[in-house]
């Protein structure tokens, strides 16, 4: 079995039995040489291969041919170099997008002016999109659902930018570009830098930082975030979601020129104006001096052809002004007759306008008689009405407040003590004046007046008895002072309330005698 790893031209010698003897080996290689040996073995070793992994550090030369790295889909840190040329790159149709995984055929071969390892690929299948490109395609569907792509989101840049700031790597090219391309094509524009990081682990929080900054600072017209091109992990620091949302909320508008023309990254998207590169960011934030110069110049060209104009639009109105200026005697009659058609218009209209307004006066006047006559008469006849009527109601009162205080002299003629004694009635009193209302208030040898309705009797008390009786006999019961008894007997007091009507008028009726 022949030996896969043997070169061509070195080995032992041939055998006697015809084999061809191989050369020995030399004691030293040349470096053409073993990368020329190493090569050859490694083609007689695998011939054809097939290997899976995900496109990284994608690029298309003016040739046509294609150059890239295969890394490891998962995660591991191996890398292959891979060159497709344009025959095989013509065929394909996979695009070259870093983060897609891919299915390559092809040679393994050593690309001798570097001594590296390559793949030479004759034909790519793809097989899906890496872990980076997946995340990558998640978070831009986010945000595009949250509207930081919107197309009315874009705030247009301003026409005339004094003040640019630069959002990038002091160590970079791309700075480099950026300030040569202002320099040349405007130098009027004053440049500020805001150095940050733009590539590893820490550069989304030092893009985050840099940005604030320029927002705190409020010094730049506009702004300018760029770096320059590289594989999908170099750039990874402009799809960060802090790095987005922060170019978003600036308050001016931003330009991105992120890696080449084939690289998009999410600050792309969100930018007011995406560029290819760094110096076509720079190109497209500053109009060319020369082409401000010409406005200017075309400006200032129309503004004197527009003075012109008008200068002549005058002179030509002065011209006119003399002219009729000339003859000042006849323009001063033509005037003195126009005033004086004016005058007697004038004199006529007032002597019409006085006419009408004196007729219009007396028709007033004697509208405001006839009206006011009527008045008069409505107001008279409702006076005399509203006179009557108060005579009647007048008399109606005093009627009825004469019955009221019949009535009332009537009842306080019932009321009256004097009265109800002429019925009749007799009223007890103390000696020293004091109303006897109850038994219990007298004794036996007490003193005692009758007071009658035509005078005073002195009586003496004999015996004093308390019996039942009822509220009529309590009420009504009199002495009789004309009969002639066993012994005296004790008078009701007057009660304290009569009735009314007629039943009052009336005698009362004596009580029976005291047992």
């Amino acid at each position: 079995m022949a030996d896969p790893f043997a070169v061509p031209g070195f080995g032992p010698p041939a055998s006697a039995g015809g084999v061809a003897p191989v050369p020995a080996r030399p004691a030293a290689w040349s470096v053409s040489a073993l990368l020329l040996a190493a090569g050859d073995a490694l083609a007689a070793r695998f011939g054809a291969v097939t290997v899976r992994g995900e496109l990284s550090g994608s690029t298309r030369a003016a040739s046509g041919h294609c150059y890239f790295t295969l890394k490891d889909a998962s995660g591991g840190a191996g890398a292959l170099r891979c060159a497709m040329f344009k025959r095989a790159a013509v065929l394909s149709n996979v695009p070259l997008q870093d983060g897609l995984q891919v299915e390559l055929r092809g040679r393994l071969a050593v690309y001798e002016a570097r001594g590296e390892l390559q793949m030479v690929v004759e034909s790519m299948q793809r097989l899906g999109a890496g872990q980076l490109y997946e995340e990558f395609l998640r978070l831009r569907a986010r945000l595009a659902a949250e509207g930081l792509f919107d197309a009315g989101r874009k705030r247009p840049l301003p026409p005339f930018v004094r003040t640019v700031g630069v959002v990038t790597s002091t160590a970079g090219a791309a700075l480099h570009d950026v300030v040569a391309t202002l320099a040349r094509r405007a130098p009027h524009v004053q440049v500020i830098v805001y150095p940050s990081l733009v590539q590893g682990a820490d550069a989304p929080a030092a893009l985050v930082a840099a940005l604030a900054q320029v927002e705190r600072r409020n010094e730049v017209d506009a702004v300018l975030v760029c770096r320059g091109g590289g594989s999908l992990e170099d750039l990874w620091a402009f799809n960060d979601e802090r790095v987005v949302r922060a170019i978003d909320a600036l308050s001016r508008p931003v330009v991105s020129g992120v890696g080449h023309e084939t690289d998009i990254t999410l600050v792309d998207l969100v930018a007011d104006l995406r560029a290819a590169t760094p110096t076509a960011a720079a190109e497209a934030v500053a109009i060319e001096r020369a082409v401000v110069l010409d406005a200017l110049t075309a400006s200032a060209r129309r503004l004197s052809a527009r003075v012109e104009q008008r200068l002549q639009a005058h002179a030509q109105r002065l011209d006119t002004a003399a002219a009729r200026l000339a003859r000042p005697a006849q323009a001063l009659g033509a005037w003195r007759q126009r005033l004086q058609r004016l005058e007697a218009r004038h004199a006529a209209a007032l002597r019409a306008r006085w006419q009408a307004l004196a007729r219009t006066q007396e028709a007033l006047g004697a509208r405001l008689a006839r009206a006011g006559e009527r008045v008069l008469n409505v107001r008279r006849e409702r006076h005399q009405a509203l006179g009557t009527r108060f005579v009647r109601a007048a008399e109606r009162t005093l009627a009825r407040q004469g019955d009221t205080l019949r009535r009332h002299e009537q009842s306080l003629a019932n009321l009256d003590p004097q009265r109800v004694l002429e019925r009749g009635y007799t009223l007890l009193e103390s000696l020293d004046g004091r109303a006897l209302v109850s038994v219990a208030s007298l004794q036996a040898g007490q003193g005692v007046v009758a007071v009658l309705h035509d005078g005073r009797a002195d009586l003496r008390v004999e015996q004093v008895m308390t019996a039942p009786r009822s509220l009529a006999a309590q009420t009504h019961s009199a002495c009789r002072p004309n009969a002639a008894p066993a012994g005296p007997r004790v008078a009701s007091p007057l009660p304290p309330a009569l009735p009314k009507g007629p039943a009052a008028s009336g005698p009362a009726e004596p009580d029976p005698p005291l047992p």
